[in-house]
């Protein structure tokens, strides 16, 4: 494994300053009374899609495009990344997803980010019209373990999509950016609605530092990092090094296709 440049560095922190910037602008128009029409998770699914897509395809050749520290530990778990550059990765993340909701705080009236637009009607703020927090539903969410369990599966498959068409040396990389972009708009339409779909500490951290809320944070943290390094570790050893692996598809070049293919 090479050392990763400067720019790697540079590209992480712009790329979840991205992230975390955009799904917080959705988040809090789209979920909140500010968003004219209560909440709409097919806008934010799409809206998570499409800025992964632009990320990835945009710094992917630079970085990696984890910007997700569990996209970070999953990859270190499989030896794709050393362990000083993921630790810069990380406190880039973090940096950048801290400066994405500060920005957000920044463009949006008080009213709408501070959900007082709710107050104000005689209803209770939901915690997720904080700079775009995510927060529990708990009218249909069993509980805070049940939650960490949805994010660690919707990171499971976020990470194994990452693995799958990145990481692998059989992928067809060209569809890196559409298929990771849509596997995070996927998990975000099922998990959004029930945990406000996460699924990255980073994401969950800018928005909780600005707007100091702090409900059920561990299960935002615990839940990605355990279900993205069970996400890498599984397809990494069963697909790429073990039974299923290389050597049990000879004939299969680095492209992913059968070097006998006409």
């Amino acid at each position: 494994m090479e050392q990763r440049s400067p720019a790697a560095y540079i590209a992480e922190f712009l790329g979840t300053f991205t992230l975390v910037f955009s799904v917080t602008m959705v988040v809090v128009l789209f979920t909140t009374p500010g968003g004219g029409g209560g909440s709409d998770f097919a806008v934010v699914g799409l809206a998570h899609a499409f800025v992964l897509f632009l990320i990835v395809q945009t710094i992917g050749s630079v970085s990696g495009a984890h910007v997700n520290p569990a996209v970070t530990i999953a990859l270190a778990a499989i030896r794709k990344i050393r362990p000083n550059d993921a630790l810069v990765y990380i406190l880039l993340q973090l940096s950048g997803g801290v400066a994405g909701a500060l920005v957000t705080k920044f463009i949006l009236s008080d009213q709408i980010a501070d959900g007082s637009t709710a107050a104000a009607a005689g209803a209770a703020a939901p915690a997720s019209a904080e700079v775009g927090t995510p927060a529990l539903n708990d009218t249909l969410l069993g509980g805070m373990a049940q939650g960490a369990v949805l994010e660690g599966i919707g990171t499971f498959f976020l990470v194994w999509a990452v693995v799958a068409v990145a990481v692998n040396p059989r992928a067809a990389k060209d569809w890196a950016g559409l298929v990771i972009g849509t596997t995070l708009g996927l998990i975000v339409l099922v998990g959004g609605p029930l945990t406000g779909g996460s699924f990255n500490p980073a994401r969950f951290l800018g928005p909780a530092l600005v707007a100091n809320q702090w409900d059920d944070f561990w299960l935002y943290i615990v839940g990605p990092l355990v279900g993205g390094v069970l996400g890498a570790v599984t397809y990494w050893y069963l697909f790429v090094e073990g039974r299923f692996g290389d050597r049990a598809t000879p004939g299969v070049g680095p492209t992913g296709l059968r070097q006998d293919a006409p």
